[in-house]
């Protein structure tokens, strides 16, 4: 009989407005062994909070997790930005329902009586330090919960939000957009400067370059499992919009960067520590760390509470996306498990 130690579970918190690159995020921490997924909030941003809510059951179906009681509890969350802005939904690269409008079935889920941000704030205090929160999506429902509870990120173990767009880019490059921050900058104020025990942003300076290719999505189709092809599925529908973007089929693994890197820290192989403040970007927003590309601080203010400093972030800058892919497309193919 083995007397090796049982490693702990990572128990996940996931706050998610699940599309594409969300299921496949969910889907990965499903099939991970060491990690347990405590709840799922569900928030507008790829598709309606209807939809993100819808989602989450069909996804995790496909894992083969339960919904409700004696399974995972899913709370619904916000329809909209914090501020009360109309909604911006992403059906052009998700789809209209968030999951490439593959024609799935997608049942009714049963949900908490608790919002989303009460239920972040329930599973804080009542346990606080034995779960991270996962943000995969427009920050409001977290934004909500900061405001019921304002030292709520100092509860749970980690905050790791896929969002932000780390250091300002070299002179000359343009980023891809940061939607996340974009659809509720101000709610992303309100996190930026909430006090935590450690916030983390895996942003579009390094989702960009986890790319997840046509082979690999071979692979998927060649899965012997519900899970793999699934992936496949949904990823097809992922690189025809990319395809436009790059020219060629492939497609980022946003959500499942943010997913990894939590669980597998020691993925990140370069990061600082430092403020993040919220700049215009056009129309839009953006979420940067208060450096420049070469290191050297800008005279922007950074997001937080009149008067006092805001607290620093740990933006990830690099990380070892050979090792992320292959962990990543061996889970979800069903021949690689943690």
């Amino acid at each position: 009989m083995s007397t090796e130690p049982t490693r702990p579970r990572t128990s996940v918190v996931v706050d998610t407005d699940t599309g594409i690159d969300d299921a496949l995020a969910l889907l990965w921490l499903a099939g991970r062994e060491d990690v347990e997924i405590a709840a799922v909030t569900a928030v507008y941003g790829n598709c309606t909070v209807e939809d993100a809510t819808r989602n989450v059951g069909a996804t995790l179906a496909v894992a083969g997790l339960s919904i409700g009681e004696g399974g995972i509890p899913v709370s619904v969350g916000a329809a909209g930005p914090i501020d009360g802005r109309p909604a911006h939904f992403a059906a052009y690269v998700h789809g209209h329902d968030g999951l490439g409008d593959l024609g799935g079935d997608r049942p009714e889920v049963p949900v908490e009586p608790r919002t989303a941000a009460e239920q972040l704030v329930h599973l804080a205090a009542s346990e606080p330090g034995q779960h991270h929160l996962l943000v995969l999506g427009p920050m409001t429902n977290v934004a909500a919960a900061i405001e019921l509870d304002p030292d709520l990120l100092t509860k749970f173990a980690s905050t790791v939000v896929m969002g932000g767009s780390g250091p300002f880019p070299p002179l000359g490059v343009a980023q891809i957009v940061d939607a996340n921050i974009a659809n509720d900058a101000a709610a992303a104020r309100i996190v930026f400067a909430a006090p935590r025990t450690l916030l983390v942003t895996v942003g579009v300076n390094v989702g960009a370059g986890a790319i997840v290719d046509e082979a690999a999505v071979e692979r998927l189709h060649a899965s012997p499992t519900a899970v793999g092809r699934f992936s496949a599925q949904l990823l097809e529908s992922y690189m025809d919009f990319y395809q436009q973007v790059w020219g060629r089929r492939v497609s980022p693994a946003w959500d499942g960067l943010a997913a990894a890197l939590l669980v597998v820290p020691g993925w990140i192989t370069r990061s600082e520590d430092g403020p993040v403040g919220l700049v215009p970007d056009g129309e839009r927003w953006r979420a940067h760390l208060l450096r420049t590309a070469e290191g050297g601080p800008v005279p922007f203010e950074p997001a937080t509470r009149p008067g006092q400093p805001a607290p620093d972030t740990r933006v990830v800058l690099e990380v070892d996306v050979e090792a992320f892919l292959a962990d990543f497309l061996g889970v979800l193919a069903g021949d690689g498990r943690a």
